[in-house]
């Protein structure tokens, strides 16, 4: 398949695709016959690394056609089911549900907890907080992230030999701890600003330590998270090729108002906003799309927002196919129209049809 005329970062180009790759991307007018894209701008598969469920369903349910079919019709092409502070046999079932599936590809997992702080646990349940546990992290197939607090007993031990990316979240750690986290190899921060301490004049935290260490942070770019000048502060910041954007959504998006179950607690949303009985907010019920998009009006120029959504997590989880237009690369792309809004979505070279 070509797609003739397209737009690509401000260039017309003609995109070839065969057996789920892309073997050419050339100036447009290039020999071949295809689908005449005029008019329309091409971006990469949105890639979210972390994102709990939608439409009803939840990761930690172990059923994933639902979601994938979601994901795959709002852009974003691949994805790391996020399971929830639960039991190891709750988590262990996720990682044995049929990936297999229609729409997005899934990626592997994130998981979030148990391994946190219970001070700082947000959403999370804080009956099955623990310390890391290395062996049974090890017994967990297809882990490629996990989130953990570094200023648990075993949390130096445990980023060394887990052999996942390791985030840094749900933690009251301070500036020290996080550098040595970081110096045994933690490379993020988990939604960063949320479930952790900000940034103090004589208590830097973990932010600080990020920045000093060139690590990648994720940013729930919602509107409800963070303000919009702390979007365009990490945005300063990190740039580009160090901030994440992720949606971190909750089996009410795509849905509406009401009453949900969300990592075994009772999650009310109003207005759009999900919170805990006690206030918390627990997650966001936004795509991930809403979410670069969201970020865009913030301010951040539309082709970084972009790639913070897409190159940038798949280079941070080590999938360096996913989220780029170029030779080589998974043929997942999106379609979008003159307003910027997704007309169609392309996976693995093919037209995703719900």
């Amino acid at each position: 398949m070509i797609l003739k005329n397209v737009l690509l970062e401000g260039a017309l180009k003609d995109i070839t695709m065969e057996n789920g790759t892309i073997t050419a991307v050339a100036e447009a007018g290039s020999a071949g016959e295809g689908i005449d894209c005029t008019g329309k701008t091409v971006i990469p598969g949105l890639v979210d690394m972390h994102t709990h469920g939608c439409v009803g369903c939840d990761t930690m349910d172990g059923e994933f056609e639902k979601m994938c079919v979601f994901h795959a019709q709002n852009g974003t092409t691949s994805w790391l089911p996020t399971t929830m502070t639960q039991s190891y046999e709750a988590i262990k079932r996720v990682t044995e549900g049929n990936r297999n599936v229609r729409g997005a590809q899934i990626l592997g997992f994130h998981m979030e907890g148990p391994y946190i702080n219970a001070k700082r646990k947000g959403a999370q349940n804080g009956i099955y907080i623990k310390n890391p546990d290395l062996e049974e992290f090890k017994s967990l197939d297809g882990m490629k992230v996990v989130t953990i607090a570094p200023e648990l007993e075993g949390s130096a031990e445990f980023i060394k030999e887990c052999g996942a990316v390791v985030c840094i979240g749900h933690t009251d750690a301070d500036y020290d701890t996080c550098i040595q986290a970081i110096e045994a190899g933690a490379n993020c921060l988990t939604h960063t600003f949320n479930a952790m301490p900000g940034i103090h004049h004589r208590e830097p935290g973990p932010i600080p330590a990020a920045l000093e260490k060139n690590i990648y942070v994720q940013a729930i770019t919602d509107g409800l998270h963070l303000h919009p000048a702390i979007v365009m502060m990490l945005y300063k910041m990190f740039g580009a090729d160090r901030m994440v954007i992720i949606s971190d959504a909750m089996r009410a998006t795509g849905l509406g108002d009401g009453v949900y179950e969300f990592g075994g607690q009772d999650i009310t949303v109003k207005d759009g906003v999900a919170r805990t009985q006690d206030g918390a907010i627990a997650g966001s019920t936004s795509t991930l799309w809403q979410c670069v998009k969201q970020a865009a009006r913030f301010g951040v120029p539309f082709n970084d927002a972009v790639r913070m959504a897409t190159r940038t997590p798949a280079d941070m989880i080590g999938e360096p196919k996913k989220g780029r237009i170029e030779v080589g690369a998974d043929a997942d792309m999106v379609l979008l129209n003159a307003e910027l809004e997704i007309e169609k979505v392309i996976i693995a070279g093919e037209f995703f049809e719900a």
